[in-house]
């Protein structure tokens, strides 16, 4: 199974039988859940079927199948000749696989960061020696690609979900990527507004640059210094636009 097909099993909808389920149906499910956490957003336009086809490893029809399953659930609104819009959530509640990731959103974001530095230092220390030379490749593949995003901070998002979850796929431990994928999701509404601030982007580019070369060493030492550098980025221009009064409804860890 591909690495875009396992992180499917996360999606809403997702949770059993999946390999059953057309590529489609998942996609979709998969873009729903990106819409649901506040990845994708009302009046966000979609990436191009080639785009998506592209980062996701799908073909076009299944990015042009789902997007008309997102269009029936009145999701998405679908233009002749335009890019595909982001309507909302359409009033879908959220799915049990979701429901850690509210709880989540009520700690202090030096707390989920602390919690993000451990967990993902793991996760790319064992990355590092289960890899395979194909991940690699689509992980230099979205770095290529972010490249020419750096004004674009939704299909930046969306490549960088990839980029990220493809890394936490490779440590080969399920829970340990199902667990730093909700750390993942915190804060998603302040990361856009933070991609939006000039350079933001390209700092996050170059992070991942830095991380695929020191994957493809093999050198955990280099692989973990390279990720807590980018997570340390992450961290001070994600809180950088929160308001105080925002990030004081958060409860703050004990001493």
């Amino acid at each position: 199974m591909t690495t875009t097909l396992k992180l499917l099993h996360r999606m809403p909808g997702g949770e059993q039988g999946i390999h059953k389920r057309t590529v489609r149906d998942q996609l979709a499910d998969k873009l729903s859940y990106m819409i649901q956490s506040g990845l994708l957003q009302a009046n966000d336009y979609l990436p191009s079927e080639r785009e998506l086809s592209e980062t996701l490893k799908v073909s076009r029809e299944s990015v042009r199948g789902a997007i008309a399953v997102l269009a029936d659930r009145g999701m998405v609104e679908v233009s002749q000749g335009a890019r595909t819009r982001i309507v909302g959530t359409a009033g879908l509640t959220m799915v049990d696989s979701v429901r850690s990731m509210s709880a989540l959103k009520t700690q202090h974001p030096n707390v989920v960061n602390e919690a993000r530095e451990h967990i993902e230092a793991q996760v790319i220390r064992l990355a590092t020696a289960r890899i395979t030379e194909a991940d690699l490749a689509h992980m230099r593949s979205l770095v290529m690609a972010q490249q020419q995003m750096l004004s674009d901070p939704v299909a930046f998002q969306i490549s960088d979900r990839e980029f990220h979850s493809t890394m936490y796929s490779a440590c080969g431990n399920p829970l340990l990527s199902d667990f730093v994928s909700d750390l993942y999701d915190y804060a998603l509404d302040f990361r856009r507004q933070a991609l939006q601030r000039k350079g933001t982007i390209a700092q996050s580019v170059q992070d991942h640059e830095r991380i695929v070369a020191a994957l493809s060493t093999r050198n955990a030492l280099k692989a973990e210094q390279a990720l807590v550098a980018h997570l340390d980025h992450i961290h001070q221009t994600t809180e950088a636009v929160m308001t105080p009064t925002q990030t004081s409804k958060a409860k703050r860890s004990s001493p």
